[in-house]
């Protein structure tokens, strides 16, 4: 069966404190080696981004986002202004490998993919620090141990590399402007509650993460410290519950709970090896991690149940 026809990326961007980041994801998708059909470029509520980055790609097509302020209604501006089959999603901090676009349309040969995920290696601009415990780079928007090292089924994909058939994301109404992130506010799973809805409408559709199709994400010195490590780990948390509330919790948990029993006790139980080092001091970020995840999490739902939001 024949790949899609028509790939179009659309990248948002909302600062320009991270411009050159931008500029460098912009030409990672210019460099590919299966051309893309369009690119474009949504600025979220800011003039002097879309006429910075104007100066350095005039022929660059940027429109601003036209729903609600943040990254949710930023991605569906994007889907609305492009019209290829499948669309991909990169974001303002990533780069693609030249053999992005390929590795992710070769997952739509098949008719049942709906969606295409991929790799997201962690760039760290100062080194990763020696207690962040590989099992969180989720932390930092990237993969992380436990994750599947080939290609398979998933239940959502990391929002940095992913891409859906168009119809699919319009038949699923798109993202919720009421999920995610907006300017550093550091919530999220926007993406996982849309695969959810998305997957729910089609029981015999797929979600395939497919790890050659590899981008690298820029991780700053401000993300590798423990304030945002525990700020980050509760947001997930808060974020969690709110999926929670419009999924129900059974879906919206559930590689949750796989990843706790396996990932996170499998990385517990090598820091109590004799002589495994820096592992102590990883165990107790794993634990500080888990603890701040699931203090968020109750937190959400207790204020959901409190405004009528809860789910059944």
């Amino acid at each position: 069966m024949n790949t899609p026809a028509s790939l179009s990326v659309v990248i948002c961007g909302y600062t320009v404190d991270r411009l050159d980041d931008l500029c460098a994801a912009v030409e990672s998708v210019r460099r590919q080696r299966t051309p893309v059909a369009e690119l474009v470029l949504v600025t979220d509520h800011s003039a002097e981004l879309a006429a910075r980055v104007r100066e350095r790609f005039p022929d660059l097509r940027i429109v601003p986002n036209r729903e609600r302020q943040g990254l949710s209604g930023a991605r569906n501006t994007g889907v609305a202004a492009v019209g290829g089959e499948v669309v991909a999603f990169l974001d303002d901090d990533a780069v693609a490998r030249p053999d992005w676009s390929g590795r992710l349309l070769e997952g739509y040969r098949d008719p049942r993919v709906l969606g295409v995920g991929g790799m997201v290696r962690a760039w760290w601009e100062t080194g990763r620090p020696g207690w962040f415990p590989p099992e969180f780079d989720w932390v930092v928007g990237c993969c992380y141990r436990g994750m599947p090292e080939r290609r398979s089924a998933v239940r959502n994909f990391i929002g940095a590399n992913m891409s859906f058939r168009r119809s699919a994301i319009l038949a699923a109404g798109g993202f919720r402007t009421d999920l995610g992130r907006v300017g550093t506010r550091p919530l999220g799973c926007e993406e996982t509650e849309l695969c959810l809805r998305i997957a729910a409408r089609d029981r015999e559709g797929v979600l395939l993460y497919e790890p050659a199709a590899v981008v690298r994400h820029h991780v700053p010195a401000a993300r590798t410290r423990w304030a945002y490590f525990r700020s980050r780990c509760y947001a997930e948390g808060l974020s969690k519950a709110a999926v929670a509330r419009h999924a129900g919790a059974g879906p919206a948990l559930a590689s949750e709970r796989a990843y706790l029993r396996s990932t996170v006790t499998r990385a517990f139980a090598r820091g109590l090896r004799p002589g495994s080092g820096s592992e102590t001091a990883t165990s107790a970020a794993l634990a500080a991690g888990v603890g701040a995840t699931v203090l968020g999490y109750a937190a959400g739902r207790l204020s959901g149940a409190a405004t009528g939001g809860g789910a059944p």
